[in-house]
């Protein structure tokens, strides 16, 4: 069957709830309007909500008609410290930051499962909606772990998903297992002698020693991992100087991590920072290198990966969800989440030619439904089960 007719009754609603979010976009531990917005519809619904768990976090519990199990369903609230350029209607009105990640739809589709299943109350047991903040590496899952998320609503399954702009309209894709890649963020300062331009022999230049750097680091995985073994090491950000004719003293570069293996992460950890080290050496000066793992590599339940699909192929059809194989480089924190109780993770497509963290990146409204349904049938099938 199609998306739940009571839900496609009041789509536009669940559209004027992600256009409203996307236009008020929060970056992570920042969500304090949209969590505000989240708890009050949930409680409007006759919804019980808790607020502040893992600072602006939104859990709403629901009781179904008769005892049975607790699924927990899981979407993010954060925007991206990005400027919009899609000239939308609805486009951010908070300059630098921007929903290029779609979680303003990933909010409004689980709001709209929550007010559905809150009318009819056809399942058994206790759904478990979680509204976690800051996913874009600031860690707001384990925010909310730590919390004590699952001792305070203890789960049985947990289920989560994200867009995809991959231009094929409702395909609904699995990964069994290992789905995406952990990550590490890191942060090296180069911290030299500065002068004035004209003068350079008076300096020990940071910009000079960050170019050179940056090269040595794009060899370690070239020449320090094996080729058939996936892992990616991304510089991203090079900070130094304020002047045309001073050269700094100090320059920053920083950069990411992506890897499925934790020993050939520990590898790359160590390399990065025997560069820094050796570089230091070379030019006698301090380098300091710093490393957050930020992500655990995302793992789906093989059984649970084919009941999501199964349930999503009851909303889109058998012929648009495919069982893949592919894994991901992308990183998300649901994966701790997953650590905790056994779940899956599911890409839903949709129109689309710019991709995720794009300042002209526009999601595909037609989505919205077909994500709600998604997850108010995992409540209603899995609660019981």
């Amino acid at each position: 069957m199609p998306v739940i007719d009571r839900i496609a009754e009041f789509a536009d609603e669940i559209v004027a709830y992600r256009r409203d979010f996307h236009e008020h976009p929060e970056l992570g531990m920042e969500e304090v309007r949209t969590s505000g917005i989240v708890a009050k519809l949930l409680e409007e619904w006759g919804i019980t909500v808790h607020t502040g768990i893992g600072k602006t976090g939104v859990v709403g519990v629901l009781e179904g008609s008769e005892p049975g199990r607790t699924i927990g369903l899981r979407a993010d609230m954060d925007a991206l410290p990005i400027h919009e350029k899609t000239n939308l209607p609805f486009a951010s009105k908070t300059p630098g930051v921007m929903h290029a990640c779609g979680h303003d739809a990933h909010t409004a589709m689980l709001l709209g499962a929550a007010r559905y299943l809150a009318e009819t109350r056809q399942f058994k047991g206790t759904a478990v909606f979680i509204f976690q903040p800051a996913e874009e590496g600031l860690g707001g899952a384990r925010a909310m772990l730590a919390d004590a998320l699952f001792d305070r609503f203890p789960c049985d399954e947990i289920y989560g998903m994200h867009n995809n702009p991959n231009g094929q309209p409702k395909q609904v894709s699995v990964k069994p297992g290992e789905a995406m890649a952990g990550a590490d963020f890191f942060d090296i300062h180069i911290r030299a002698s500065g002068s004035h331009a004209a003068m350079p022999q008076l300096s020990i230049d940071p910009i000079v020693i960050a170019s050179s750097l940056v090269q040595q680091l794009q060899t370690i995985v070239s020449r320090n991992v094996p080729a058939t073994d996936s892992i990616v090491l991304s510089v991203t950000q090079i900070h130094g100087g304020s002047a045309y004719n001073v050269i700094p003293s100090d320059c920053t570069i920083s950069g990411t991590m992506r890897y499925f293996d934790s020993d050939l992460a520990k590898v790359v950890r160590q390399r990065t920072k025997e560069l820094c080290d050796g570089m230091a050496t070379a030019y006698g000066i301090e380098i300091e290198f710093q490393n957050r793992e930020i992500f655990d590599v995302l793992i789906n339940d093989d059984n649970l990966s084919q009941v999501m699909l199964d349930i999503a192929a009851e909303v889109v059809g058998n012929e648009n969800t495919v069982l893949t194989d592919e894994v991901k480089m992308g990183s998300e924190d649901f994966s701790d989440m997953l650590r905790a109780i056994p779940g899956a993770y599911c890409m839903v497509g949709h129109e689309g030619t710019l991709p995720l963290h794009n300042d002209g990146f526009i999601l595909d409204e037609n989505m919205l439904p077909i994500g709600a349904s998604i997850y108010a049938k995992l409540i209603e099938q899995r609660t019981g089960a």
